[in-house]
């Protein structure tokens, strides 16, 4: 893959390629205890995008998608890897997905709520992670229920027992997670959306930019790299884009 020298400027402008880690979705990334460094399959692409660049990398790390997204709309960091919204593309340029996940609603195990097509009811109160993905889309789709936001997307369920709310909104594996963590929950049957995950950069950075990145997202998922990631990082119920 060849890239040429203004690209590479315009990737890593200071000299590193800066991205931005969302710890908010742990099917994109974790922090080991030990080291308290980041990883996960977003790590492993930024650092290899900063090989073809023949960079190195700058990983600045966040606790929300939100946080993430402004990190780089404002100059914080180059790249970033992202669920695609129209929102965000407002500055945001994204490519195609790399991975697919899946939106569900989880609610305590002698809630009436049986399925999805109840949950939008202005008796419901729904937790999300603030500026998460399905916070953006279920502000859109949800006509009577009530939304609520957590700080975070891992601390949406913490709120959801605490407030004694009727619905919790999130990315499967991590709902699958916090069921562990507090007794008497259930996952409602199906999805609510399928999240696809991208990276993005700077609009501002031009088409030809966009495309190398789109490019690489390709080359990736063509060659296997996503998908020994995926497995080398033990994620469940993801599945690589086509």
């Amino acid at each position: 893959m060849f890239l040429s020298p203004k690209i590479i400027e315009q990737f890593a402008s200071t000299g590193r390629l800066r991205a931005s880690i969302n710890l908010g979705n742990p099917i994109l990334a974790n922090r080991d205890p030990q080291s308290g460094l980041a990883f996960g399959v977003s790590v492993d692409l930024a650092r290899q995008f900063a090989k073809f660049l023949e960079v190195d990398v700058d990983l600045v790390v966040f606790d929300s998608a939100g946080k993430s997204v402004e990190a780089v709309i404002h100059g914080a960091a180059d790249i970033g890897f992202f669920a695609i919204d129209p929102l965000r593309g407002v500055d945001i340029g994204f490519t195609a997905p790399y991975v697919l996940i899946e939106g569900a609603y989880l609610v305590k195990a002698g809630s009436p709520i049986a399925e999805n097509s109840q949950v939008d009811d202005s008796m419901n109160r729904v937790v999300v992670g603030k500026g998460s993905a399905y916070d953006l889309y279920l502000t859109r789709e949800l006509r009577n229920a009530h939304i609520v936001r957590a700080p975070t997307s891992p601390t949406v369920v913490d709120l959801f027992m605490r407030e004694g709310l009727e619905v919790a909104a999130g990315v499967r594996q991590q709902l699958e997670f916090d069921m562990q963590r507090f007794s008497g929950l259930r996952l409602l049957p199906g999805r609510f959306m399928q999240i696809q995950q991208a990276m993005g950069a700077p609009k501002s950075y031009g088409d030809e930019a966009l495309g190398a990145l789109d490019a690489f997202v390709a080359q990736m998922k063509s060659s296997g790299f996503i998908a020994n990631s995926l497995r080398t990082h033990g994620v469940q119920g993801a599945s690589v884009a086509p």
